[in-house]
């Protein structure tokens, strides 16, 4: 079997939503999408289910967390090389989203970090293990 992931999440405005992960490189797949959640593509494994808190709160056993406030989790997602990270980040701020800080290089890896309008964290990075410190 192919293994995947579906990350979900709760959004306020679908729509607005849906137009921002579009700007970072995500499609939509209209098999999954309804005017409650749309399923966002990022590769043939990886898949982010945005929805409506109600549709969200339907699968939920515990509160709705406020990631406008609080931190629930960091999302990150490998692309190629620079440039493509910095496309990638500069496309989403375009389109409303929020740096949370400055690029970090590490020397093998390089990240920078987005917000979507709810306050979800993406880590958008890219790595050349050549350079990873050997000691």
């Amino acid at each position: 079997m192919n293994k995947q992931i579906f990350i979900n999440l709760a959004v306020k405005n679908l729509q607005k939503s849906m137009d921002f992960y579009t700007a970072l490189g995500f499609t939509n797949n209209p098999q999954f999408s309804d005017d409650t959640a749309k399923c966002m593509v990022w590769s043939d494994n990886i898949f982010v289910m945005i929805m409506t808190y109600d549709k969200f709160a339907s699968f939920a056993t515990k509160p709705i967390a406020d990631t406008k406030s609080a931190l629930a989790a960091l999302y990150s997602l490998s692309t190629d090389n620079l440039d493509e990270v910095n496309r990638i980040v500069d496309n989403g701020l375009k389109a409303g989203g929020l740096e949370a800080n400055e690029m970090r290089d590490y020397g093998f890896m390089q990240q920078r970090t987005i917000e979507d309008f709810d306050g979800h964290t993406w880590e958008i990075f890219c790595m050349d293990m050549t350079k990873f410190p050997t000691e």
